[in-house]
């Protein structure tokens, strides 16, 4: 799966995944981790989503990475914001309020970007990688997280043969192999996610497990 995949679904608004609110498990398992508030906080893959919103409403500054421009724009557009833009290391960064946006490919975004972070919000990024993709996604996300700092990570698991991603499947298994030799884990929640996830039904799944999950630096 390239870019030109994720460009093309933002060009032609085929974006199903965008959700209209900010994620429950964000709002119900986020004090779990005790990020100081004021902290800034990492959101990969982050679109114009609006968990960004809550987070910032709680009292952070955001850090977001995000392909797609056009998703970029229509975030701060859609705050009545109008972003100071430069350019850094191949990336285009935007800025206005709490939001600091980094526009360009997340797997090349340097460390010292993040190096002050509070904590992490990944929704979006992890089950949007295939298969293939993913260690290289999980490495990434251990430089970018410094020692002790948590990460909250929602997954979802479905059987793959009813179904191509993305979004990806993500078991727990898949979540220790990926994850537990760069950071401690903790189940959070599982739940079924199928009641409230009417594209992946439409699509053809029949059952479809959402967990949080909490991850430390070690």
């Amino acid at each position: 799966m390239d870019h030109t995949f994720w460009l093309e679904r933002w060009q032609k608004a085929d974006i199903g995944f965008h959700q209209a609110t900010a994620h429950d498990l964000l709002e119900r398992h986020w004090p779990s981790l005790a990020v100081n508030k004021g902290a800034q906080i990492h959101v990969p893959l982050c679109g114009k989503s609006l968990d960004m919103v809550w987070l910032a409403e709680h009292g952070h500054t955001i850090i977001g990475t995000e392909l797609a421009a056009v998703a970029v724009d229509q975030f701060f557009a859609e705050r009545s914001r109008t972003p100071a833009a430069v350019k850094s290391s191949g990336f285009t960064v935007k800025r206005a309020g709490p939001y600091e946006i980094w526009c360009g490919d997340h797997l090349r975004l340097d460390p010292e970007v993040t190096r002050r972070i509070g904590g992490v919000f990944d929704r979006a990024a992890l089950v949007a990688m295939p298969r293939v993709m993913q260690k290289d996604y999980a490495e990434k996300l251990a430089s970018l997280t410094p020692t002790g700092v948590p990460v909250l990570l929602v997954t979802l698991d479905y059987d793959p043969s009813e179904m191509d991603g993305p979004p990806f499947p993500i078991p727990p298994q898949r979540v220790e192999e990926l994850f537990g030799h760069n950071f401690r884990i903790t189940l959070l929640e599982q739940r079924d996610g199928l009641s409230t996830s009417q594209n992946l039904k439409k699509r053809g799944v029949s059952r479809l497990n959402e967990a949080a999950w909490k991850l430390v630096r070690r």
